[in-house]
């Protein structure tokens, strides 16, 4: 009699990941992670959330579950990505070295694909990336605010708190809205030719907000340059860096976006390229990361990003050559306030407070918790406003416990979100960026 075989081995489905086909996050990255929980203290999302899942190691455990099909990118699991502020805090304090900057730029495109955004969320993120990155767009839209502001519309609205009870988002846009002034920021030439010997040849990146809402940031910048020995080109073609969409996962806005600016720079032969904001800064060294599948554009990043240096970074290194002066008749007593994308994501920051303290009379002081995140981050203060707002006023309450008179700031979003903070608190202290004072002490301004 022939007996029937059985077989007694498990049956092993195969592992269907929650994450689609398109750049998921490598597991190999996921799997570098220990769970050690250094990157807890440092985390600003955890420091306020206080829940294990708005933390970097959290994270990574959600980015595992679904890579492994035990969880799903969904309302739960996308909230905590979201609630990422991307300072990258904890790619500095990481002793085992994971790179949770390149899996939560895996992880955000994967989020923005699968998971569907309510209906007020799409609103306010359509507005964000329609506009912002767009400087003629968000140019039409001044006059509008002016008039916001000059009719007292603004004041009414936020003395009722009706933003803040329907619209909070909106109600977040408002309160970081600098003062608007119809004034035309300065049109730049293609070419600003070098005083003196010519060391260098740079280009300049205007930035979006920035050239918008800091011309004077971007006038200081070409100053500095050329007193410096350096021919600034600016080519008219330039338009956004693609920081804002990619740091939110809009990941096709971003490479197109990416790809129109090293075209804009294709031609110029120029041996470094500059930019005065830290977090565009961050994203533009990144280029080889964001066009890392296209073919075409491939090398033509990789060749990019190895020219872009910082203002302060590039200054520091090269050396000045225009004397410096006072910009106080005594001492002035100045503190420095680190951007993350400049300290965690591009590693500067003793570059900074060397160029600052080379002005005479400069007491440069330091704050408490000097690394943590001000909310800002890009646009994290209009779609994650309570978050932020805990943030930024921690930050403020640090920086103005140090006694100092000045703020430096190197970045738009973080000056924005600084100013906001003080004026909540009644304060008025003056807050420039660190190459409008280099540009002051050049030219024997004083404050």
């Amino acid at each position: 009699m022939q007996t029937e075989q059985i077989n007694l081995t498990p049956k092993i489905e195969p592992n269907i990941s929650g994450f689609d086909d398109k750049n998921p996050p490598p597991k190999e990255l996921i799997d570098a992670c220990v769970h050690c929980g250094f990157c807890l203290s440092t985390c600003p999302s955890y420091r306020v959330i206080g829940k294990e899942m708005d933390s970097p190691r959290g994270r990574i455990y959600l980015m595992n579950a679904i890579e492994q099909g035990e969880a799903a990118i969904d309302e739960t699991t996308s909230q905590h990505f979201d609630s990422c502020l991307g300072c990258l805090a904890c790619v500095s304090t990481c002793p085992s070295g994971v790179q949770y900057d390149q899996l939560i730029a895996k992880t955000r495109p994967q989020v923005e694909r699968n998971q569907p955004r309510t209906l007020k969320d799409k609103i306010i993120r359509s507005l964000i990336f329609n506009i912002f990155p767009y400087p003629q767009r968000l140019q039409i839209f001044l006059p509008l605010l002016w008039l916001y502001q000059k009719l007292g519309i603004q004041k009414l609205i936020r003395a009722t708190g009706l933003f803040k009870k329907f619209f909070p988002r909106l109600a977040a846009m408002d309160s970081i809205l600098p003062e608007i002034t119809l004034k035309k920021s300065q049109t730049f030439p293609d070419i600003i030719p070098c005083q003196g010997t010519k060391r260098y040849r740079v280009g300049m990146i205007l930035g979006c907000v920035q050239r918008l809402f800091f011309s004077p940031v971007n006038e200081a910048t070409a100053r500095v340059l050329t007193v410096n020995g350096c021919e600034v080109v600016i080519p008219k073609t330039q338009g956004c860096c693609a920081a804002l969409p990619e740091h939110q996962g809009q990941e096709e806005q971003a490479q197109t976006l990416a790809k129109q600016m090293i075209d804009s720079f294709a031609e110029t032969d120029v041996d470094y390229i500059i930019i005065n904001a830290a977090g565009c800064g961050h994203t533009l060294k990144e280029y080889g990361h964001i066009l890392a599948d296209d073919p075409d554009y491939r090398e033509k990043a990789k060749q990019f990003s190895e020219k872009v240096k910082d203002v302060q970074e590039f200054l520091a290194e090269v050396g000045l050559t225009a004397p410096l002066n006072p910009l106080t008749e005594g001492k002035l007593m100045m503190v420095y306030q680190d951007a993350c994308h400049l300290l965690h994501g591009q590693k500067i920051s003793l570059q900074p407070r060397q160029l600052l303290q080379k002005i005479p009379g400069i007491i440069l002081k330091e704050p408490v918790d000097a690394a943590l995140c001000c909310g800002s981050a890009g646009v994290y203060n209009m779609l994650q406003p309570e978050v932020a707002e805990e943030l930024g006023q921690q930050k403020v309450n640090n920086l103005l416990n140090t006694g100092a008179t000045l703020i430096a700031s190197a970045n738009p979003g973080c000056s924005l979100q600084i100013k906001k903070h003080l004026r909540l608190q009644g304060k008025e202290i003056t807050l420039m960026h660190p190459i409008e004072l280099l540009d002051y002490s050049i030219r024997g301004i004083q404050l």
